[in-house]
């Protein structure tokens, strides 16, 4: 199946129609029996919105291309469930932010992807209202969680386009466990009116807040593509997408790790990243190993733990038992890590490291290849602590035919670096 830039292109030229391409997805959604990834469609609004772009000029990027977005976005006239039955009815009457420009750029949304219930869960989805999401490759296994749904979705030609939800890993690890692409943005980076719980009004706020929403692809040109149709703050005012560093995969300086004690890779992980690690130094690139100077990997991937009760309890979740000196004590060593971080990249461009430990595990494992089932975290949580610009990328398959992904964590508000570096080293 093509990437959304690919079939855009092919509709903006005349060598298909939107109707034709939005007609032959309806039609695999409805046939899906076996992953249960796209849980709402709305196909009489699809054709007409598609009849609509085939009369019309093309008006943006994603002229006349069908995708999907998870469950926790508002899309006006749809549900927004979150996967939870105390919502099952909830209709939104306004598009989220992301949704109405997504739209902007030409893009049909045709339907909602399956969440874990509340997005609880980073390793599955599955919840009462539509049931469990399984992952193409093996349908006994997890497509991760909680955008479990969107990336299923494109891993299984269901969607040229997803947008989706981060705050421990939700695009990163389904992204890895499907063998697609998916960004967590810089924190702040793509406005969130309109994801909220339903019935809650949105209300902006300045306090700490690791949660992001961001694109879920076949390439990394696709983040692309979807990050400048969505990015920048809310009008009047305006926002362009930093270039990247560099265009050539061989003038890039990679930081490499590529294993740590505190959740200790699989061989197959491991073999994956020794074949893109020898790819790059066989290009050209300078690679720098070893984490930043003064980052302790294991410590600060305990304070984001600390961060995200901050974050439930700071949006009307269990309330945190944190004193106000600790609240600050917290909040400092959150700044104190973005710094370290903000040196490293000084000389170092991007920060390659697996995005999971493991890959797609059975569904409703507790333990996964004798680690921890939070094990999961610890590779995705510097980025999510520090608020960084992070994606995965596909790197292989194992021998059983399952995706391993790899991270690369960008510079502050240099989202374009890691896209660009990604899709050099992707070839």
């Amino acid at each position: 199946m093509m990437t959304a830039g690919e079939i855009a292109e092919r509709i903006r030229t005349g060598q298909v129609t939107s109707r034709e391409v939005t007609e032959e997805l309806l039609a695999r959604i409805a046939a899906d029996t076996d992953v249960n990834a796209v849980v709402e469609v709305r196909p009489e609004y699809a054709l007409a919105a598609a009849d609509a772009a085939d009369a019309t000029p093309p008006v943006g990027p994603l002229h006349g291309v069908p995708m999907t977005v998870k469950d926790c976005l508002n899309v006006a006239g749809m549900r927004t469930t979150w996967g939870n039955p105390a919502f099952a009815e909830y209709v939104a009457d306004q598009d989220a932010t992301v949704v109405e420009r997504l739209e902007r750029a030409g893009a049909i949304i045709v339907g909602k992807s399956n969440v874990h219930t509340m997005l609880a869960d980073f390793g599955q989805t599955v919840n009462e209202i539509y049931g469990r999401t399984s992952n193409p490759a093996d349908l006994s296994r997890t497509p991760g969680g909680s955008s479990g749904g969107g990336a299923a979705a494109l891993a299984a030609d269901l969607t040229y386009l997803e947008y989706g939800s981060d705050l421990v890993g939700s695009i990163r690890l389904p992204a890895a466990y499907c063998g697609v692409y998916g960004l967590k943005p810089t924190t702040g980076l793509v406005p969130q009116c309109g994801f909220q719980v339903p019935g809650t009004p949105y209300l902006p706020s300045e306090l700490p807040n690791s949660s992001t929403i961001g694109p879920l692809a076949r390439s990394a040109a696709d983040l692309r593509i979807a990050l400048r149709a969505t990015a920048g703050p809310e009008a009047p005012y305006s926002w362009s997408l930093t270039p990247p560093r560099h265009q050539r995969l061989e003038d890039f300086r990679v930081g490499v790790v590529t294993d740590h004690p505190a959740a200790p890779v699989s061989g197959e992980v491991g073999d994956a990243m020794a074949e893109t690690i020898d790819r790059l130094a066989r290009s050209g690139a300078k690679i720098v190993e070893g984490w930043p100077d003064e980052v302790e990997p294991g410590e600060q991937a305990e304070e984001f733990g600390q961060q995200v009760g901050l974050f439930f309890a700071l949006h009307g979740g269990e309330p945190t038992g944190m004193t106000v000196n600790e609240l600050l004590a917290t909040e400092r060593a959150r700044m104190i890590a973005r710094a370290k971080w903000q040196r490293y990249f000084e000389n170092v461009d991007v920060f390659l490291c697996p995005t999971s430990f493991t890959v797609a595990f059975p569904h409703g494992s507790t333990t996964i290849d004798g680690q921890p089932y939070e094990a999961q975290v610890f590779w995705i949580s510097h980025a999510s602590s520090i608020g960084h610009p992070a994606l995965n990328m596909p790197i292989g398959r194992t021998k059983g035919g399952l995706p391993v992904g790899a991270q690369v964590i960008g510079p502050w508000h240099e989202d374009d670096t890691a896209i660009t570096f990604a899709e050099l080293l992707a070839g």
